[in-house]
């Protein structure tokens, strides 16, 4: 099996994504989420995939994990002048390549054979956006990226009956303090 470093956003949207890919490779998450706002969400949503992790793997599963630091000023650093974009457009690109950066230099450096990101499993998400910063990042770091649409097949309903039973946190907003207004606006 393929060895991948799979970034997940949080433990809802690495639910279909861990199921799907589990199955054809060893998956190692990595939960590296600068943009998450405030500070609590963002332990919040690391404990739950920390929790989802360890249900999985108590039956049966063997899936790792890597933690980072949290480091907001990363992300803000990487948005400055984006702060009133609308949702889902260039501050987000830029979120994007942020964590998926981050992740493809990980892979290269502790030898995975590849990565992936869960993001795609969000109707929320342009996965298309998605996997052409990843094909661009992984041309920088020589590590094969999977091209994936984890909402297709019904990949994010798939998501929510995961999340149900195994009764994790689903959050209301994406992760950051922009998104968090968007979502209170609309």
């Amino acid at each position: 099996m393929k060895k991948m470093l799979l970034h997940t956003c949080c433990a809802p949207c690495s639910t279909t994504t861990i199921e799907r890919l589990a199955k054809e490779y060893d998956v190692t998450v990595l939960y590296y989420n600068p943009n998450i706002y405030p500070e609590e969400e963002y332990l919040k949503r690391k404990s739950e995939q920390i929790r989802y992790i360890g249900i999985l793997n108590s039956r049966g599963q063997n899936i790792k994990m890597l933690d980072c630091d949290y480091d907001q000023k990363v992300f803000f650093d990487a948005v400055h002048g984006l702060e009133n974009e609308k949702e889902g457009g260039k501050r987000c690109a830029v979120c994007f390549a942020l964590r998926l950066d981050y992740v493809a230099k990980k892979a290269k450096e502790l030898g995975f054979d590849m990565f992936a990101t869960s993001l795609t499993v969000s109707p929320h998400k342009n996965a298309e956006l998605i996997n052409q910063i990843g094909n661009d990042i992984s041309k920088k770091y020589g590590v094969e990226y999977l091209e994936s649409n984890f909402k297709k097949q019904d990949g994010y309903k798939r998501s929510i009956e995961l999340s149900k039973e195994n009764n994790l946190y689903r959050q209301n907003y994406c992760g950051c303090k922009y998104s968090i207004w968007f979502e209170t606006e609309h």
